[in-house]
Order: C-alpha cells, then structure tokens, then sequence
C-alpha cells in the first residue's frame, strides 16, 4: 500500500492555507507514489508537523520554521521514492 502523508497545522494560528497548498504541491509531484495527503487540524496551538505513514519527517518547533516546498518535497521523496528525480528541486 502506497503511504499517506499527514499534514498537521494549527487552525487558530491560521495555517489551513499553507497547509492546503503544501498539500497540493505534493500531490502534484507525487501523483503516483503516495495514497493521497491528509489535512489534521490539530488539538495543539503552534503545531505544524508532516508525517509519511508514522514517520514524522518535519517539526516547526524542532525546525523554529516552515519548511520550504524544495525541501519539503526531498524530504518526502527520501522515504517515499528515493529514486525520484525532483528536476528543479533538486537542483542548488
């Protein structure tokens, strides 16, 4: 079975719109390599985390930031197909 990436954001912080779009980016990129990307609101004020399966791969709070789409498409592409070329992501 292909693997589901979760995204959890804070709905009171306002990240539903970063969350959706990061979603649709990965989406887009890995059509054929994930079962699809769930959006979590969570129960936590702050929190902003991505999981593949029940692999965290992203934290705002360990980071102190947000990830950026490059790399937040390596890092799903590091556990979910290692073999995929990103093109322009995964170019410096």
């Amino acid at each position: 079975m292909k693997p589901t990436i979760t995204i959890e954001y804070c709905p009171k912080c306002g990240w539903l719109l970063r969350s959706a779009w990061m979603a649709q980016e990965l989406l887009t990129t890995f059509t054929d390599d994930i079962h699809g990307v769930f959006l979590k609101p969570s129960e936590f004020s702050g929190r902003f985390s991505i999981h593949v399966d029940e692999q965290a791969i992203f934290d705002r709070k360990v980071a102190g930031r947000f990830p950026e789409i490059k790399e937040l498409k390596q890092l799903v592409r590091d556990v979910v197909n290692p073999e995929k070329d990103l093109g322009h992501s995964d170019r410096k």
